[in-house]
């Protein structure tokens, strides 16, 4: 079967292996700061997903060589030694896609979520979702977007009740809160509600991991930024969208009025973050061209509102990006014929 010519799978000047690994490190550092206000119930979540998801990829690749030497009983082998016969075969562990993809899919899941369906997804994440069409960088959609879909449509109720906890504010949060409005708002004569702040830090209670984790999921992706391993224009044109739809919107369908929607709430909620700078980004599941790059984010913005606001789902940013993705094939075919081809 001939491969349709695409541009390379090419996120700016940082190779794969790099990329996938401070994605594991961004994500698993998220969980850990999650773990510290939960009991480390985020920790065991993490545990057991990494375990079974990285056992599952193992069993991929044995059998994947195995097939790949029944098909090429001379044993050909590349110059550095991987045996030839197909994507499977010539994978490895130590590439650290499927460590970044489990942790990933451990940051969409609620902290409280029993860790045997973490693990179920995990398994789905590797065998139904990056080695059904043969391995990294032939998925036909995020590995942790497809088990977070697998798992919220199978069991819809471990979601229910897990939106973050808006309180009256903590003692760190009214300390915090109270410099803010005696510092930074007053020269503008705003004031910062009661709440936020616990919002922001993670320490209001509900919320999935990543909403918990917040701080270092910030500080991760100003990593991302400073080495280049994302391109940064993509999460902020998706933020920038989806803000000013929510804020010209989003208190209609609660009676508000146009101009009152809650921006700061919507970005630290509803894994708008984690969406935004670990899903979105994926050179694999993305566009090509800056055209079809734009597009595609605009796209996933818009989806995200509507899920989220008018349809109802407080974690519309997955399926957005979900959808986002299977309209990609279409958005490259666009791009090939604007290429000429």
């Amino acid at each position: 079967m001939s491969v349709p010519n695409q541009r390379p799978q090419v996120n700016l000047a940082r190779s794969t292996v790099l990329r996938m690994w401070l994605v594991f490190c961004c994500a698993s550092g998220t969980a850990l700061y999650s773990a510290l206000f939960d009991n480390f119930a985020s920790l065991n979540v993490a545990l057991a997903a990494l375990a079974a998801g990285l056992s599952a990829e193992a069993l991929a690749l044995h059998f994947g060589r195995i097939r790949a030497q029944a098909a090429n009983p001379a044993g050909g082998r590349l110059a550095d030694g991987r045996l030839t016969g197909g994507r499977i075969a010539d994978g490895r562990i130590a590439d650290g896609s499927a460590a970044a993809s489990i942790m990933v899919l451990v940051l969409l899941l609620p902290h409280s979520i029993n860790p045997l369906y973490a693990a179920l997804g995990a398994v789905f994440a590797m065998l139904l979702v990056k080695y059904s069409y043969g391995g990294l960088g032939a998925n036909w959609v995020n590995p942790a977007l497809g088990a977070w879909l697998f798992i919220r449509l199978s069991w819809p109720a471990l979601f229910e009740g897990v939106q973050p906890v808006f309180s009256s504010g903590g003692v760190l949060d009214t300390s915090i809160t109270t410099f803010l409005n005696r510092t930074v708002f007053a020269l503008s004569g705003a004031e910062l509600p009661p709440g936020y702040m616990d919002l922001v830090l993670g320490t209001g209670g509900g919320g999935i991991i990543a909403d918990r984790g917040l701080p270092v999921l910030i500080l991760g992706t100003i990593l991302f930024m400073a080495v280049k391993i994302n391109r940064a224009w993509i999460p902020g044109l998706y933020l920038a969208a989806y803000a000013l739809l929510v804020r010209s919107f989003g208190a209609l369908p609660t009676g508000g009025g146009f101009g009152e929607g809650d921006v700061l709430y919507c970005l630290c909620s509803g894994g708008t973050l984690a969406a935004a700078f670990l899903v979105l980004c994926d050179p694999v599941t993305g566009a090509k061209t800056p055209a079809g790059m734009l597009l595609s984010t605009v796209l996933a913005a818009l989806l995200t509102f509507l899920f989220r606001y008018p349809g109802g789902e407080f974690y519309g940013a997955f399926p957005a990006a979900a959808l986002s993705n299977a309209l990609v094939p279409l958005i490259r075919a666009m791009e090939r014929q604007g290429d000429g081809r």
